[in-house]
This record gives structure tokens, sequence and C-alpha cells, in this order.
């Protein structure tokens, strides 16, 4: 598993290649001295993940690696890579995941408070 952090660039519309099969490409341009754009694809029931974003969104794109090897009529052997982004999480100006937060936040809210512990150690 990987993360990658930056501002989404691009968000594609899903494309269906069959029945079982669709897949949806997005960008995310990395900060930094150096800014890279990245190419990443959610597949099947994930594409509808990329609804909730839109361009110019801080984003944490949470993606694994795939390597694909494909032979040509002609015999020819290419390999093919994919990022394929699997979680998205907003981010907040300071590069925090505001879904995480959140989350710690509620969890807060939920615990038992120390000083009420009835406990005698």
């Amino acid at each position: 598993m990987y993360t990658t952090k930056g501002t989404i660039k691009v968000i594609n519309q899903t494309q269906v290649i069959s029945e079982s099969f669709s897949k949806r490409e997005f960008v995310i341009e990395t900060d930094g001295q150096h800014p890279k754009p990245n190419a990443f694809q959610v597949t099947k029931d994930k594409c509808s993940l990329l609804d909730n974003f839109k361009v110019g969104q801080q984003v944490e794109v949470f993606w694994n690696l795939n390597g694909k090897e494909w032979t040509s009529p002609a015999g020819e052997v290419k390999y093919f890579n994919t990022l394929e982004a699997w979680r998205l999480a907003r981010l907040d100006g300071s590069g925090e995941s505001i879904q995480d937060k959140a989350r710690v936040d509620q969890m807060k809210a939920h615990a038992p408070n120390e000083e009420e512990d009835d406990l005698p150690f």
C-alpha cells in the first residue's frame, strides 16, 4: 500500500469497458519544489469514490501498484503499470486528513471520562 498527497488536477468520467468492468481516471499533482502530475484509476464500484471530490481539492490517495503483461498479435510482449486507488481522503490546509480528524474527535467524545473512573487504583 502506498499513499500520495496532492491537489486534484483532473477527474475524468467513468468509462464502461464491459458489463463487469468500468474504470475512472484522475490526476493528482504533488506538492513541493517540483510538483508532478500522477495519474491514478479507480475501478468497478470504486468509481463512485470520485463523486464526492472536485478539481482543486487537496487529497490523500491510498493506492496499490498493479502491473500487467500483454502480448501483441505480432508476438511482442509489453508491460504496463497502473496506480490503482482504493481510498481518497480530503485534506485540510495543514495536510491532515479531515476524515481521520473527525474519527478521532468522535472517539474522544465517546471515550469514558477519566475523572469519572471509580476504580480504587
